[in-house]
Protein backbone atom coordinates (compact mmCIF):
# COMPACT_ATOMS: atom_id res chain seq x y z
CA UNK A 1 0.00 0.00 0.00
CA UNK A 2 2.73 2.51 0.97
CA UNK A 3 4.42 1.91 -2.61
CA UNK A 4 1.30 3.01 -4.37
CA UNK A 5 2.00 6.44 -3.17
CA UNK A 6 3.56 9.30 -4.72
CA UNK A 7 6.78 9.31 -3.16
CA UNK A 8 7.00 12.94 -4.04
CA UNK A 9 5.03 13.53 -1.07
CA UNK A 10 8.27 12.82 1.44
CA UNK A 11 9.99 15.80 0.02
CA UNK A 12 6.86 18.28 0.43
CA UNK A 13 6.89 17.16 4.10
CA UNK A 14 10.04 17.34 4.96
CA UNK A 15 10.46 20.72 3.38
CA UNK A 16 6.90 21.91 5.32
CA UNK A 17 8.19 20.49 8.85
CA UNK A 18 11.56 22.33 8.50
CA UNK A 19 10.17 25.56 6.86
CA UNK A 20 7.40 25.69 9.47
CA UNK A 21 9.31 24.38 12.66
CA UNK A 22 12.72 24.93 12.20
CA UNK A 23 12.65 27.98 9.63
CA UNK A 24 13.68 31.44 10.80
CA UNK A 25 11.58 34.76 11.55
CA UNK A 26 10.51 37.37 9.32
CA UNK A 27 10.95 37.24 5.65
CA UNK A 28 14.40 34.62 5.46
CA UNK A 29 12.94 31.46 5.97
CA UNK A 30 15.61 29.68 5.01
CA UNK A 31 17.45 30.04 8.27
CA UNK A 32 16.47 25.92 8.82
CA UNK A 33 17.73 24.97 5.58
CA UNK A 34 21.15 25.98 6.30
CA UNK A 35 21.89 23.65 8.88
CA UNK A 36 24.90 21.80 8.48
CA UNK A 37 24.47 18.34 8.75
CA UNK A 38 27.85 17.08 8.27
CA UNK A 39 31.29 18.58 5.91
CA UNK A 40 33.91 17.10 4.05
CA UNK A 41 37.29 18.50 3.94
CA UNK A 42 38.01 17.81 -0.23
CA UNK A 43 41.87 17.71 -1.60
CA UNK A 44 41.07 21.02 -3.08
CA UNK A 45 41.69 22.70 0.39
CA UNK A 46 37.80 23.11 -0.02
CA UNK A 47 35.05 22.10 2.30
CA UNK A 48 32.11 20.33 1.38
CA UNK A 49 28.97 21.44 3.55
CA UNK A 50 26.11 19.10 3.39
CA UNK A 51 23.13 21.17 4.75
CA UNK A 52 19.08 20.31 5.42
CA UNK A 53 18.24 21.78 2.35
CA UNK A 54 20.41 19.53 0.38
CA UNK A 55 19.20 16.16 1.94
CA UNK A 56 15.40 17.45 1.17
CA UNK A 57 16.40 17.92 -2.06
CA UNK A 58 18.91 15.04 -2.23
CA UNK A 59 15.24 13.22 -0.90
CA UNK A 60 12.83 14.37 -3.63
CA UNK A 61 15.67 13.21 -6.54
CA UNK A 62 15.43 9.79 -5.05
CA UNK A 63 11.50 9.93 -4.85
CA UNK A 64 11.59 11.19 -8.26
CA UNK A 65 13.93 8.22 -9.35
CA UNK A 66 11.05 6.16 -7.70
CA UNK A 67 8.24 7.62 -8.98
CA UNK A 68 9.60 6.95 -12.84
CA UNK A 69 10.15 3.39 -12.14
CA UNK A 70 6.97 2.98 -10.83
CA UNK A 71 5.43 4.56 -13.86
CA UNK A 72 5.68 1.70 -16.31
CA UNK A 73 3.34 -0.04 -14.71
CA UNK A 74 -0.13 -0.22 -16.36
CA UNK A 75 -2.48 -2.02 -13.76
CA UNK A 76 -5.47 0.12 -12.07
CA UNK A 77 -3.45 1.37 -9.26
CA UNK A 78 -0.95 2.98 -11.67
CA UNK A 79 -3.59 5.22 -12.49
CA UNK A 80 -4.46 5.99 -8.91
CA UNK A 81 -0.98 6.80 -8.15
CA UNK A 82 -0.90 9.44 -11.33
CA UNK A 83 -3.80 10.98 -9.94
CA UNK A 84 -1.94 11.30 -6.54
CA UNK A 85 0.90 12.44 -8.36
CA UNK A 86 -1.08 15.59 -9.86
CA UNK A 87 -2.61 16.81 -6.59
CA UNK A 88 1.03 16.69 -4.84
CA UNK A 89 1.91 19.12 -8.09
CA UNK A 90 -1.14 21.11 -6.94
CA UNK A 91 -0.41 21.66 -3.58
CA UNK A 92 3.22 22.08 -4.23
CA UNK A 93 2.04 25.05 -6.86
CA UNK A 94 -0.31 26.76 -4.37
CA UNK A 95 1.97 26.49 -1.72
CA UNK A 96 4.79 28.23 -3.81
CA UNK A 97 2.07 30.67 -5.27
CA UNK A 98 0.21 31.75 -1.43
CA UNK A 99 2.88 30.68 1.19
CA UNK A 100 6.15 32.70 1.91
CA UNK A 101 7.45 29.73 3.38
CA UNK A 102 7.37 28.41 0.11
CA UNK A 103 9.03 31.08 -2.03
CA UNK A 104 12.07 29.80 -2.05
CA UNK A 105 14.49 28.26 -4.76
CA UNK A 106 14.33 24.70 -2.59
CA UNK A 107 10.45 24.48 -2.74
CA UNK A 108 10.79 25.81 -6.19
CA UNK A 109 12.94 22.21 -7.17
CA UNK A 110 10.71 20.22 -5.29
CA UNK A 111 7.68 21.62 -7.18
CA UNK A 112 9.84 21.20 -10.27
CA UNK A 113 10.31 17.45 -9.12
CA UNK A 114 6.39 16.91 -8.72
CA UNK A 115 5.55 18.25 -12.40
CA UNK A 116 7.96 15.92 -14.14
CA UNK A 117 6.49 13.45 -12.09
CA UNK A 118 3.26 14.13 -13.62
CA UNK A 119 4.55 14.76 -16.95
CA UNK A 120 6.81 11.76 -16.90
CA UNK A 121 4.33 9.45 -15.25
CA UNK A 122 1.66 10.01 -17.90
CA UNK A 123 4.46 9.92 -21.18
CA UNK A 124 6.24 6.68 -19.59
CA UNK A 125 2.38 5.02 -18.74
CA UNK A 126 1.21 5.92 -22.33
CA UNK A 127 4.29 4.05 -23.80
CA UNK A 128 3.95 1.24 -21.62
CA UNK A 129 0.02 1.03 -22.43
CA UNK A 130 1.13 1.04 -26.11
CA UNK A 131 3.56 -1.51 -25.83
CA UNK A 132 1.37 -3.89 -23.45
CA UNK A 133 -1.53 -3.56 -26.49
CA UNK A 134 0.48 -4.33 -29.22
CA UNK A 135 -0.37 -0.70 -30.86
CA UNK A 136 2.39 1.30 -33.01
Amino acid sequence: MLLNIPWTIVALIAYNIVAFIMGGDGADYSTGFESELFSIGLLSGGRWVFTIGDLILFSAFIALFVELMKSARTTDIALVDHGLSIIIFIVCLIEFILIPQAATSLFFFIMLTALIDVVAGFSIGLVAARRDMGIG
